[in-house]
């Protein structure tokens, strides 16, 4: 017979899996570290936890016997990418938490709910705060540059896929422009393709970012491409790379250390090209 002697009060989850870095990273911002058992074998964010954790996963598949010999009580993934390893999961009995979110307020919410599910809410809205206050700082920066340098992002380089929603939305807090908006606001990879690489070259951007989603990024490559030594960025060698582990994967690295990387790109091409002077005759 089933007895409230037995009933924890502990409702809080005590053995996570992380099948990304983002919640894995989160976790240890709030200090809740030890709470996780499992994660990514892509986690880089932050550095101990590849010594610490047992790798269970890629982003596409995960060993699912492993992770039930770890014993989660919750295993935390990312997006519809990975819906078929949830489904393997719940079939074995596995309580999962899949976020698919796309935007900055997404990564904001994702820390408040991840912060509140282990008992951490106010560590949870501190981090929310500072990354506020960052943005606004940002900001009070940003809104009295006459210019804006426009950017052109890229994730991956075969085919040439353009930035997804948030890295967009942190161009613009930066103080870019993102070249290609409309690409952004569509949620898989597939549908942010440039099929002719020469519409880059009519739209010629000052500035241009790349991280090639893990894999390294080869400058000498991406100008290799037909006529894009006529783009601005490539004449003035404003062609960098953001590294996907602070712009790719949607947590607290994107806004903490991604956003001041590429605001400090904007802001010396700011310093490079002031307005120029108005005579009056």
């Amino acid at each position: 017979m089933w007895s409230l002697k037995n009933f924890s009060l502990n409702y809080s989850p005590q053995r996570i899996v992380c099948l990304t870095d983002e919640t894995t990273e989160t976790l240890y911002l709030l200090e809740e570290d030890q709470r996780i058992v499992g994660i990514s074998g892509f986690s880089v964010r932050p550095k101990q936890a590849r010594k610490e954790k047992q790798k269970v996963s890629t982003f596409l598949e995960a060993n699912v016997e492993e992770i039930l010999d770890l014993k989660p009580d919750l295993v935390i993934g990312y997006s519809d990418i990975q819906a078929n390893i949830a489904k393997q999961l719940i079939e074995r009995g596995v309580t999962v938490w899949i976020n698919n979110y796309r935007n900055v307020q997404g990564i904001l919410k994702m820390i408040f709910r991840l912060g509140a599910l282990v008992g951490k809410k106010e560590k949870a809205f501190a981090l929310i705060e500072k990354i506020k206050t960052q943005i606004q700082d940002i900001n009070s920066i940003t809104q009295k540059w006459p210019t804006r340098p426009t950017v052109y992002f890229e994730e991956w380089d075969e085919p040439i896929i353009t930035s997804i929603q948030w890295v967009s939305e942190i161009i613009a807090i930066a103080g870019g422009i993102d070249l290609f908006p409309e690409n952004s606001q569509k949620p898989l990879a597939k549908d942010r393709i440039i099929v002719d690489h020469r519409e880059v070259v009519l739209r010629n951007p000052d500035i241009i970012l790349a991280s090639w989603c893990g894999k390294k990024f080869k400058k000498e490559k991406m100008l290799a491409r037909p006529q894009w030594t006529n783009i601005n960025a490539v004449k003035n060698d404003q062609v960098f790379e953001i590294k996907s582990e602070i712009i790719l994967q949607p947590g607290p690295a994107a806004l903490l250390d991604g956003l001041p990387k590429i605001h400090g790109i904007m802001k010396k091409w700011q310093e490079a090209n002031p307005p120029s002077s108005s005579y009056t005759f």
